[in-house]
């Protein structure tokens, strides 16, 4: 079925039809086939042999493998033949590496891709914007990305933000064509893709998509989620760049003191580069790419989607988060459970409260009234589902919407209204709610007289009314009554209410369609006061933030008293701590501000521009922020913070774009969970680069020691990359992937400009380094004592090998010893340091193998020499963390 065809070279569309309820499925699906997805094109993608082939551009690989080919030339194929599959096996795991990194952007991206409401089989739905096709009939309202060109076909003061395709700031005001069967179409009546609806809302129909569309035709690409490297990679970028540079001076070193002692040019060189390829640390940006991209999909899991890689190392740091209230510290449930109408306050318990049923039935009681107008003033949609309960197949309502507005007309349909009614009642235009106003006008006509009917903050409509509703009558509002009324609507707020005022004006036939006429003298009716109550899993998000050093803040549009109620509930508010308002923060300059943020834990009565101002303050006094936000105007105060998150289920594109990462539940917990995973993360990278430095620097210090002893070498070039691959690679990896200490969200916040190398991390490196070398060539040098020489390199491979895979468990935790974290906690370790420790026994068992390595089969008092020198770094690290990490943080 077609709604509409496009003249090519002409801007008159022609509509098949007056009622646009849109595609069905099996439509849409044709024309996706036919026409594509709704993207713009990507740039090449490299392919999955490309990054194969890519292993082997590095430096270091290439002179390695020019190494193996003098090697074969030479007559050493068994050398040559090793060399090229320990290469080929370090390939293979930076390829798996780099493979799934892609795999898990490609999937945030998909799960970041922007979202569009649609009107399909004749009913609203949220699909990818991808999925969109040409004459779907698109639904519009403020903070919305436009997904594809469109016509206008329905608008309410609908106005959008074109400074991505034009450079003009001013929004642009957008009207309907006048003509749906013949339309004849400018630019006022054309929404196009990428464009930001700032306010109102309104329909559309599709009438181009992807590279068709104006954003197409100016070749405008989709932003990769992971853009450029984190700083924590940029930072061991400069650091390998340092390490290449210390690493190739000693291998030169080594190689020239080995040539003076008379070993053959050939071998040296072997032994070089296989020594510089030991220590130069390659994998590490690549193992710290796969930490972030295994963390981020641990987030996915707990509903926390990032959406910039950066985002998961500021995370770590994150010691103030400032979150809205309702549906995130809240269920977002709302239910009307108080009521002031006709002079009365009265408890809404359906039909068992006798005061509810009596004034339900006054046709003309303020009650009546109040009802109609939240019914009408709303924009929530009814929707009822059949539903099986056993062999019954029972109709059940859905409230489709805004939260409150969904309570609002949930309570008037509970109140007897009839949905005919409802339904029948011609609704000819809106003033749309936003944060400014604080409140919703819609006109209506009812037995051909139209009316103003007005909902928003008690506060704000009052000052709008000059009249009240009672006993069926228009008064005048006296003083006393709206001190009344401002005392029972602060009665509710202590009780934790939100709560709405209701009022109406009847209107002359002709009328200026202007807010300042048509919400000027209103008549006021009455107030609803509804609860949303707290998340369970909150209190406890609460409690472990506190526990963490993470000061959880509160800022909310709703009244100062709502909020207090909430935050006491929640244990936000403590004794000491502020709440201020947003007039309070605008007699507030910001020096006075920074004196006293830190005390404050609630924001009450704020718009989004507060929100700015606040991030600001609390970054110039030293916090690191993660702010929450869902409109269009949180944007600034998203992108300004150090973490921005924006609410998946109720945000707008606009917040999800300026945003580091998407709550896709809401969820105040979600945040602590994702800043607890955030820490995790980077303690697993402070781990494997603690374990690969330590271990790099302990084989460099080796040879060179050996080399400036004038011994022959303790390893042969084979045995030093057997060590690579053994120790660098799977143990390495399984650190990233190593299990929370119970104590991570007991700590304080690191700094955010710490070095990764901060409590004493570089200085334990450099003494496990130290004693590495030491124990191995103690190993070696006693061993030639007794031995041969091949016997004493096999147990100096052995002990460096024995003394490393230990190191791995140490590394599992800066504060515990071995005993106290637990062997087995961590099994991906575990298996990665049986298969490494099994893949070098056989390098010394299996006779061919051995053959290779130039080991010898050890016997028991080997063993014995091997346990003893390995054991003498796991002794002193022990003991360095049991005493001297204590007094290190005593001071």
């Amino acid at each position: 079925m077609s709604y509409g065809k496009k003249q090519m070279q002409q801007t008159i569309y022609y509509f098949d039809k007056t009622d646009f309820t849109g595609l069905n499925s099996q439509e849409a699906q044709k024309r996706l086939l036919k026409y594509g997805p709704n993207i713009l094109e990507e740039g090449h993608k490299v392919s999955p042999l490309q990054i194969f082939l890519n292993q082997f551009q590095d430096f270091m690989v290439m002179v390695l493998l020019a190494a193996t080919l003098i090697s074969a030339l030479m007559g050493e194929l068994a050398d040559a033949l090793t060399i090229t599959i320990i290469v080929i096996l370090n390939a293979v795991l930076g390829f798996i590496q780099e493979c799934r990194t892609e795999q898990s952007l490609e999937a945030l991206k998909k799960l970041a891709a922007p979202i569009a409401k649609v009107l399909r089989d004749g009913e609203q739905k949220e699909i990818e914007a991808s999925q969109i096709v040409i004459d779907d009939i698109i639904i519009l309202e403020a903070g919305d990305k436009v997904p594809a060109d469109a016509v206008l076909i329905e608008s309410h003061n609908l106005e959008v933000d074109e400074s991505i395709l034009t450079g003009e700031s001013v929004p642009v005001h957008k009207e309907a064509v006048n003509n749906v069967k013949r339309a004849v179409v400018t630019d006022s009546n054309v929404v196009y893709m990428g464009t930001i609806v700032t306010k109102g809302r309104g329909k559309a129909i599709v009438t181009a998509t992807g590279m068709q569309t104006e954003m197409g035709k100016i070749a405008g690409m989709i932003k990769d989620i992971e853009g450029d490297e984190t700083p924590l990679q940029k930072r061991l970028n400069k650091l390998g760049k340092v390490l290449v540079a210390g690493a190739l001076a000693i291998c030169g070193i080594v190689i020239v003191l080995g040539i003076i002692r008379g070993e053959s040019l050939y071998y040296m060189f072997l032994s070089g580069v296989s020594l510089a390829v030991a220590a130069i640390p390659e994998g590490l940006p690549a193992v710290v790419t796969v930490s972030l991209a295994i963390g981020v999909q641990r987030m996915l899991k707990r509903n926390a989607l990032i959406r910039k890689l950066p985002a998961v190392e500021t995370l770590g740091c994150t010691n103030v988060i400032c979150t809205d209230k309702t549906g995130t510290l809240t269920e977002n449930k709302m239910t009307v459970t108080k009521v002031f109408c006709d002079e009365e306050v009265f408890e809404v318990k359906g039909d068992k409260s006798k005061k509810f049923t009596t004034m339900r039935n006054k046709e003309r009681s303020a009650f009546r009234k109040m009802v109609e107008i939240g019914a009408l003033c709303n924009n929530a949609k009814i929707k009822r589902e059949k539903i099986k309960i056993g062999r019954e197949t029972l109709e059940e309502e859905k409230y489709i919407g805004d939260p409150t507005e969904a309570a609002i007309l949930s309570f008037s349909m509970k109140s007897g209204l009839s949905l005919e009614l409802v339904e029948n009642i011609k609704r000819m235009e809106e003033i749309p709610f936003d944060s400014d106003r604080k409140r919703m006008s819609v006109i209506v006509e009812i037995n051909g007289e139209k009316y103003a009917y007005v909902k928003g903050a008690p506060d704000v409509i009052l000052d709008l009314c000059t009249y009240k509703y009672t006993e069926g009558r228009e008064v005048p509002l006296t003083v006393f009554d709206k001190k009344r009324i401002l005392d029972i609507n602060e009665s509710f707020g202590r009780e934790a209410l939100r709560v709405l005022a209701f009022a109406y004006k009847k209107l002359p036939p002709k009328f200026p369609m202007v807010a300042e006429f048509i919400e000027k003298d209103l008549v006021f009716v009455g107030l609803e006061g509804m609860i949303d109550p707290p998340r369970g899993e909150v209190y406890g998000a609460v409690l472990k933030c506190k526990m963490a050093g993470i000061k959880p803040v509160m800022i909310t549009g709703d009244h100062k008293i709502t909020a207090t109620a909430i935050a006491k509930e929640l244990k936000i508010l403590g004794e000491n701590d502020k709440v201020i308002t947003g007039q309070d923060l605008d007699n507030m300059e910001d020096k006075d501000l920074e004196k006293v943020c830190t005390n404050i834990s609630v924001y009450a009565r704020v718009t989004p521009k507060h929100k700015l101002r606040i991030v600001r303050v609390l970054k110039n006094k030293g916090f690191t922020v993660a702010m929450t936000g869902d409109g269009v105007n949180d944007a600034p105060a998203l992108k300004e913070a150090d973490i921005g998150i924006a609410m998946g289920k109720g945000g707008t594109e606009v917040a999800k774009e300026a945003s580091s990462m998407i709550l896709l539940d809401d969820n105040f917990a979600t945040i602590v969970a994702a800043v607890e995973e955030g820490r995790i993360i980077y303690d697993n990278i402070r781990k494997f680069i603690r374990f690969l430095l330590s271990c790099n620097l302990g084989e460099v210090l080796t040879m060179f020691f050996a080399a400036l002893m004038a011994l022959k070498l303790p390893l042969a070039p084979i045995q030093i990359l057997m060590v690579n691959l053994v120790t660098d690679g799977l143990p390495a990896l399984a650190l990233g992937m190593d299990p929370p200490e119970k104590d991570i969200m007991m700590m304080r916040p690191r700094n955010a400009k710490e070095s990764v190398f901060s409590r004493g991390l570089g200085i334990r490196i450099i003494i496990v380094g130290f004693l590495m070398a030491l124990s191995t060539l103690g190993a070696y040098v006693f061993a030639l004592s007794y031995g041969t020489l091949e016997r004493a390199r096999t147990i100096a491979f052995a002990t460096l090998v024995m003394v490393e895979l230990i190191h791995a468990f140490e590394c599992r935790s800066e504060r515990n010893l071995i005993f106290e974290i637990g062997i087995f906690t961590s099994p991906y370790l575990v298996l990665a340091v049986l298969t490494s420790f099994l893949l070098f026994l056989a390098t010394i068992y299996i006779p061919p193998l051995s053959v290779v390595f130039k080991t010898t089969v050890l016997t028991g008092y080997d063993w014995l020499v091997v346990v003893f020198f390995s054991s003498i770094e796991f002794v002193f690290n022990n003991l360095y963390t049991a005493y001297i990490v204590p007094l290190t943080k005593a001071k």
